[in-house]
This record gives structure tokens, C-alpha cells and sequence, in this order.
């Protein structure tokens, strides 16, 4: 699943760090994931669509099994001791051992279904008692259960009158929170701080002082005050005043070093492979614990411009500069040349599952690059390059690549263009002695009565580790395990070759799978998962049913029909098709998308994952989806 309680880590943007933008001068707010231009939608003929359609319908959910034993009341979410990230209310869930039970939850009534299961969306306990009290009863028989939690603390009150209260925890940057800073002189940080709505603050340096404007407030919860002062003024030591009537409050600033007081700083992107890798990438961000976006080569020589928060600002080119992890960052030594990086005469290479375009990069340097997508075209990006090539060897008569062009956008960005005479399908990007290799994948050879036959399908049933737990203890690896069988028993079937993830409840790493998926070259890859909600979303209110998820634009064609098969087969509303940086769907070699088939935490949901029916009709979804998908494939 996408979103769950406190179970999954797939989205790799930090919002702590996010937060910590306001140094920079931007808003701590959601980020909105990147537009994407749509890929052609597969739609193949009317009648080839109504011979899959059922002409009613899609059966109901299998009916929920009614539970009638001894009260045995358990809590699955929240577990024990667990912090609710929520301020005011949060979904509680588990079951009883006995349909036939009523419940209270802190004294509220919860509603408990036929197998015993319970889902309530309650008010959290106050600090001074954290701990949920449930009561449930059954006739004379009365069970009660005391669980734990732990809560946020209230924000801290800010009234008018009385003491001069601050929330110190709120003043930025300061350490050590915000942690070491490297920026420009004339870079602007965002100082702030929550007081008191009618209170005066204002910062001062050596050389001059600042007034911070205040946001809208009231006589609890303060107002929020902040200004934006260049870097170079709080370098020799600023103090952060509040005053209000007689009383003053002072508070010393972060000293941020100057990176242009420096010498350029030269660092690597990771270590040089031993080998050409087509796996290991160093990950790319807009801002400090952002969303991934560029997708380096281990090795890649980049200037160092900045340090905030654990991330390290590097210099793609004179137009765009980028974050990554620290850990992702090896200085070199003082003195190291700047990469003079130079295109030289390219030429093609022509196999019959792919076609290389290789680059030759004068001074061996490899260069950050980014690749977008379109139709049936690649543009690859080369940040901090001259293109100086005069002549492209074609191979002879490839079926696959159409043209290749060149231009300069800046001094040092270079632009290629690779035209293809049919949808792009996958592709990678690797480092061959000095050479920059663009590896674009031909689209297999489809029968387009039996579009599966002959192909590889990986197929990653979810998890573990982590993962997401219904009311009565379904784990969602345990859960979609006999469905990524059944997928598999299905594509055998329909005489595709099937590479399974994880065949076991062992775990797997969840880098390894789309790895595993790239060594078998499989054709395309489905990672099968069930849902749930983030803490504070109300699920008796919320929607829920069907979705699926991708990332790269070649996946977006297989998204639709298998989001199309899911609905038609499982029968719960269509959540609809994703963009989502999701760590399983990332690689490009093939189209690759994610199912968020049913809520693991809706009680019927969870029952139905259960039975052997659902189970196959989310299999079913899953490979008519395929089929759709290949047999528009084949027509391109």
C-alpha cells in the first residue's frame, strides 16, 4: 500500500526536511507531484474490449464470516506506545473474537462487525491520560482493555498578558536542529519564530538589524514572525530580540559559513563502480529531503555550492543546481580540476533486443544528465557539457532508431535528441570506458491473438518487511503472497514466463525487486499491495477501493488498463491511475506499475483478502490489464 498508519516507506520525501526549506526562503508546505504528459491511452477495438467486458456487474465483496466466541479484545492500530501523529482524532482499529459484541472506545460507541472486527475514528486521549479504554460487551459477559499510547504535546500557549512567553522549539535557523549551514553571502534565510500576537521582534547583526512581520494570530496560539536576511549579515552573529512592555527575551541565531568565501569545492557523487552498473544510481533532489528527481551515475563530478539540513547543494550547470543526501557525497582533494566534459563523433550499435546511442565524452568525466520522455522520442539532458559532435553513425536499417540531433541550450547544457519510430518501451543509461551509452530498449515481439505468450512478467508480491495489518491480523505480505501466485498460475497459462520477487513470507529488499525484475529482462513488472489511510484521516468517511500507481512515462500505458482490470473485477470504486515516486516502479528498462488493489484496513476489505475468490479476481484484474496493455503494444 501507498499511504499507511505507521507501516510503509515508499515515498522517500521527508517532510521534517521539508520544513526546514524556510532557511532558503521557501514555505514548509505538501509538495505537488510533477505534471506528467500523458502517453497514448491503450484502446484496442470494441469487440476485442466487449469479449473481456462482463455483461454485468462485478460480483459483490464475498460475505464477511460471523465470529461468536469468548471477548478477547485487540488493539492492531495504534500499537502499544505508539505516537499519534494526528492533533485532534485518529482511527482505531482491531477486533474482539465475537460479532455479536457492542464496543465503547473512551466512552464513545464503535461500531463491530460480524467477524468480530472493530474500526472507529475517535478522539485522541488528552496528554494528561494517554491510553485508549475499551469496553466491550457481549450478553453478561464484559471484557475491558487499557492500551497505551502517546500523544503530541498541545502547542505551547502564547497568551497577551502575563509573562512574556516564546516557543523557543519554533526560532530558525538555530542549532541544533537545523544543523550546519553552507550558503551563498547573498542567499536569504528565512528567520522566524512563534510569540506572543501583540509582542515586537526583530533581529540584529554587527552591521544592521531587521524587523520580523507577523502572520495572523490569537491569544493562545501566538502568531508567527519571520523576515528573510541575507546570509553574509548573520555570518559575524545575529540575535533574534522579542520584546513586549517591559519584558525582553534574546535568542542567538546559527552562523551559516560562506561558500563563496571559499574556493570551489569539488566533490563525487558516489564511488566510481567497479564496473558498468546499471543499478546503483545517486539520487537527486529540488530541495533539502525533497522528492527524488535526478537519477546520477556513481561517480559523476559535481561543485559543491551549499550544506543544509543533511543535504548537499551541488552545480549541475550555470542554470541548475541540486541536493543530495550527504551520505551520497565524497570530497575530493583541494585543487582537483573542473570537469571540461565535451561530446565527440557518436555513434549507434544495434542488437536485436535494443539499440545503443554512444556518446564519447572528451576528458572521460561523466556527466549528470537527465532523460525526458515523450512519445516516441528520448531527450537526454547533459548538465555542464559542450556538444562538439559533427558526425552520428547510424547502424543500418534498425528498425527502432530514426534520428538523433543535437543542439547547445546553455554554455554548458547539451541537448540529444533520439527520435524512435515506435513508443519508447524502456531504456538505461550507463558508463562504458569514457563513453556515455544510451541503451533503448525494442519492444518484444507480441502475438497479437495471445499477447502474452513468450514474454517475462515479474511479478513482486509486497513486502515485508513493513507493511500494513487488518483489524483481525491479515499482514498485507501474507495477503497478496496467493495473489501474486495466482497471477503467476494465470500468465503460465496465457505461456508467459512468470519471475517472482519473493515466493516465501521472508523478506526481500525492496531495492532488490525491480533489480531482480531487470536481470531476467522482464517485459514488464506489477508489484501487488493493499492500502491504508495516514494517521488523522477519518476511514468511515474517507474513499477507498482500487488504484495503481507509476513513475516513469513508458509505465503510464500499462497503468490504465491494469487500474481498468482492477475495477471491473474486484468491484470497488476506481481510485484512479498515479504519478507516485514509488522506490518499485523508479527503473526505466520497463514498464513498471504498483496496484493498490483494497483497504487491508476496512473490515470487509480485509475479509474478502481473505477468501480464495477475491484473491483470484484481483489475480484476474491483473493479467487482463497485461493482456490489454501488450496487444495495444503490438499495433504500435
Amino acid at each position: 500500500m501507498v499511504l499507511g498508519p505507521q507501516f510503509k516507506h515508499y515515498r522517500t520525501s521527508m517532510r521534517l526536511f521539508l520544513c526546514l526549506l524556510v532557511l532558503v526562503g521557501a514555505a514548509c508546505s505538501q509538495p505537488t507531484p510533477p505534471s506528467i504528459s500523458p502517453a497514448p491511452i491503450p484502446a484496442p477495438d470494441t469487440a476485442a474490449r466487449n469479449e473481456r467486458e462482463p455483461s454485468s456487474p462485478a460480483p459483490p465483496l464475498p460475505p464477511m464470516p460471523a465470529v461468536v466466541g469468548p471477548l478477547a479484545i485487540r488493539v492492531v492500530y495504534p500499537p502499544p506506545q505508539h505516537l499519534i501523529e494526528s492533533r485532534d482524532s485518529n482511527f482505531i482499529f482491531g477486533s474482539l473474537g465475537n460479532g455479536q459484541a457492542s464496543l465503547t472506545i473512551n466512552g464513545a460507541p464503535a461500531r463491530v462487525y460480524p467477524n468480530g472486527a472493530f474500526l472507529a475514528f475517535v478522539a485522541n486521549p488528552p496528554l494528561a491520560a494517554p491510553r485508549y479504554d475499551l469496553v466491550a460487551t457481549a450478553g453478561k459477559d464484559t471484557a475491558r482493555l487499557s492500551h497505551p499510547v502517546r500523544v503530541q504535546e498541545a502547542r505551547t500557549a502564547l497568551p497577551l498578558t502575563g509573562p512574556l512567553l516564546v516557543d523557543s522549539a519554533s526560532i530558525t535557523p538555530r542549532a541544533p536542529g537545523t544543523g550546519p549551514m553552507f550558503l551563498r553571502g547573498d542567499e536569504k534565510v528565512r528567520v522566524g519564530v512563534r510569540a506572543p500576537a501583540n509582542a515586537s521582534v526583530w533581529a540584529v547583526w554587527p552591521s544592521g538589524s531587521q524587523w520580523l512581520v507577523p502572520t495572523a494570530g490569537d491569544s493562545l496560539s501566538g502568531a508567527g514572525f519571520s523576515a528573510d536576511i541575507a546570509a553574509r549579515a548573520l555570518r559575524d552573529g545575529a540575535m533574534l530580540y522579542v520584546a513586549r512592555g517591559p519584558d525582553t527575551l534574546r535568542y542567538g541565531l546559527l552562523r551559516p559559513e560562506l561558500v563563496d568565501t571559499l574556493a570551489a569545492r569539488l566533490v563525487r557523487a558516489g564511488d566510481v563502480p567497479l564496473r558498468p552498473d546499471t543499478d546503483r544510481v545517486i539520487i537527486g533532489r529540488p530541495v533539502p529531503g525533497g522528492t527524488y528527481k535526478w537519477f546520477l551515475l556513481p561517480g559523476t563530478t559535481l561543485e559543491m555550492t551549499g550544506r543544509l539540513a543533511g543535504f548537499t547543494r551541488v552545480r549541475l550547470d550555470s542554470g541548475l543546481e541540486i541536493w543530495l543526501a550527504d551520505g551520497d557525497v565524497v570530497p575530493l582533494p583541494a585543487g582537483t580540476a573542473q570537469p571540461r566534459r565535451v561530446t565527440l563523433n557518436a555513434r549507434t550499435r544495434s542488437t536485436p533486443e535494443w539499440v545503443d546511442v554512444i556518446v564519447p565524452i572528451q576528458g572521460g568525466d561523466r556527466p549528470a544528465f537527465f532523460v525526458d520522455e515523450g512519445e516516441r522520442s528520448l531527450v537526454v539532458t547533459l548538465y555542464g557539457t559542450r556538444a562538439n559532435t559533427d558526425i552520428i553513425n547510424y547502424a543500418e536499417n534498425d528498425t527502432l532508431l530514426h534520428t538523433l540531433e543535437w543542439k547547445q541550450v546553455l554554455d554548458d547544457r547539451a541537448e540529444l535528441e533520439i527520435g524512435l519510430r515506435q513508443p519508447v518501451y524502456g531504456y538505461l543509461v550507463l558508463w562504458e570506458d569514457g563513453n556515455l551509452v544510451i541503451r533503448i530498449r525494442r519492444r518484444p515481439a507480441i502475438d497479437g491473438g495471445h499477447p502474452l505468450r513468450g514474454l517475462t512478467i515479474a511479478v513482486d508480491p509486497g513486502h515485508p518487511p513493513i507493511g500494513a495489518t487488518g483489524p483481525t491480523g491479515l499482514y498485507e505480505a501474507v495477503a497478496v503472497l496467493p495473489v501474486g501466485e495466482k497471477v503467476r498460475a494465470l500468465l503460465e497459462e496465457r505461456g508467459a514466463k512468470v519471475v517472482m520477487t519473493r515466493v516465501t513470507n521472508d523478506p526481500v529488499d525492496l531495492g532488490l525487486r525491480p533489480i531482480i525484475a531487470r536481470r531476467e529482462n522482464a517485459h514488464a513488472f506489477v508489484s501487488i499491495h493493499l492500502n491504508a489511510y495516514g494517521d488523522g484521516v477519518n476511514p468511515l468517511a474517507a474513499r477507498n477501493g482500487s488504484g495503481t500507481y507509476f513513475f516513469r512515462k513508458l509505465s503510464e500505458p500499462l497503468a490504465r488498463p491494469v487500474e481498468r482490470g482492477l475495477v471491473r473485477h474486484m468491484g470497488l470504486p476506481n481510485l484512479g491511475v498515479y504519478y507516485d515516486n514509488l522506490a518499485v516502479v523508479r527503473p526505466s528498462w520497463m514498464p513498471m506499475v504498483l496496484t493498490e488493489g483494497a483497504f487491508v484496513i476496512v473490515p470487509e476489505q480485509e475479509a474478502a483478502m481473505r477468501t480464495p475468490e477475491f484473491q483470484a479476481r484481483y489475480a484476474e484484474g491483473i493479467v487482463e490489464g497485461l493482456e490489454e496493455y501488450f496487444r495495444w503494444l503490438a499495433k504500435q
